[in-house]
């Protein structure tokens, strides 16, 4: 018989389940409303990006108790380790840019000129000939 997940490893599957969840919210969502969620999830002080950041640099300090004490490989440290500071530059990188995102989320201001030209952006690439 075995035994049923500890109610931590239940809470981090319902986490999980939630993060599909709001994957498929993100992927169908409307340019404002995903605009606004993908802000939130970004907000690296109060966002789920800076939460997960916390979560494996949390790890990463278990792993390196454990790894001193030869449970652990010290490569499974290293690799929490890495994989913390990667994310933590990830999103200092990406909190940068959450003003932007947040500006889509505003509501629509009426255009004077309903059929507008889209402005030119540094991301297009021109063919060459």
């Amino acid at each position: 018989m075995t035994n049923p997940p500890l109610p931590s490893v239940q809470l981090a599957e319902a986490i999980t389940a939630q993060l599909g969840q709001l994957r498929r919210h993100l992927a169908a969502a409307p340019p404002h409303e995903a605009a606004q969620l993908l802000a939130h999830v970004l907000d690296y002080d109060t966002g789920l990006l800076g939460e997960v950041t916390g979560i494996v640099e949390t790890g990463s300090r278990f792993a390196k108790v454990n790894s001193e004490r030869g449970l652990l490989p010290p490569e499974v440290w290293l690799a929490l380790g890495r994989a913390s500071n990667e994310l933590n530059s990830v999103g200092t990188d990406l909190h940068e840019h959450t003003g932007s995102i947040q500006k889509v989320a505003a509501p629509a201001v009426a255009s004077a000129r309903p059929h507008a030209a889209p402005a030119a952006s540094a991301m297009v690439m021109r063919r060459r000939r």
